[in-house]
């Protein structure tokens, strides 16, 4: 293994360790990692499927943490889930590129973490999960969004679940792991079925063991180690790095 992809295979392992904290796969830090490599020139398609490989190691290992810990609420996350799935696979299939969204994205990220900063302790009350006809339309529009930039969506769900004061940080990073995993899986399914799979599998070995172990000690200090403020201020921290990430790949 040579210097390169060392170096390559340490920023997957801190990006994912940062992610798992507060329950995301970490798409966007992988494709500002792999952005800024070699791998830089390949096309979108591969980024986007690389990125959403790794996002179910991490996701998965994040959701049996906060899972485990008793921080995973299925009436929150059922409803998310069942609208995402459908478009996150449908933006899989098309062939687009995410350029102009990803400025407004990054806004919406810069926004979301200002108002997390500036409003609401650990000590807000949680009103509860919403009505099926909040919950899934937010979930799809998060769920095709996903499929169109790369990533699973977790940057764009936990903001709007602690905010909303539908979720606790923790509980927020449970539903959230779930669902960057299967709205990767359904991502990578509309890819398969649209005939651009185009994984490297030689490649993508390496990127999974950093992420596999970053992601459990990420996951593991989140969901048994950190309190509630942490979780919230981590979370603060990965929507600015993810929103810097895009606004980088605009400009």
């Amino acid at each position: 293994m040579d210097l390169g992809l060392l170096a390559i295979c340490f920023a997957l392992f801190i990006v994912a360790t940062l992610y798992a904290s507060v329950g995301h796969g970490g798409a966007s830090g992988y494709l500002a990692v792999l952005s800024l490599s070699t791998y830089g020139a390949m096309e979108a398609a591969w980024l986007k499927q690389h990125a959403w490989c790794l996002n179910l190691v991490v996701a998965a290992i994040a959701f049996w943490h906060f899972h485990r810990a008793g921080h995973h609420v299925p009436k929150l996350t059922i409803p998310f889930i069942v609208a995402s799935v459908p478009l996150a696979m449908f933006a899989g299939y098309l062939k687009v590129e995410g350029s102009v969204y990803d400025l407004l994205l990054s806004v919406c990220l810069v926004l979301a973490a200002w108002r997390l900063y500036t409003v609401g302790t650990e000590d807000v009350v949680v009103v509860g999960a919403p009505e099926w006809n909040v919950a899934a339309p937010t979930g799809g529009v998060i769920g095709f969004a996903s499929g169109v930039v790369g990533i699973g969506g977790g940057v764009l769900l936990s903001p709007i679940l602690v905010l909303r004061r539908w979720a606790t940080p923790k509980g927020a990073a449970a539903t959230s792991a779930i669902f960057v995993w299967v709205n990767s899986l359904a991502s990578l399914g509309g890819a398969t079925l649209s005939g651009q799979m185009v994984l490297d599998i030689e490649t993508l070995l390496p990127f999974v063991f950093a992420v596999l172990i970053g992601g459990f000690i990420g996951s593991r200090f989140g969901a048994d180690v950190a309190p509630q403020h942490i979780i919230r201020k981590l979370l603060i921290v990965v929507l600015v790095v993810a929103s810097v990430k895009r606004i980088v790949g605009v400009f």
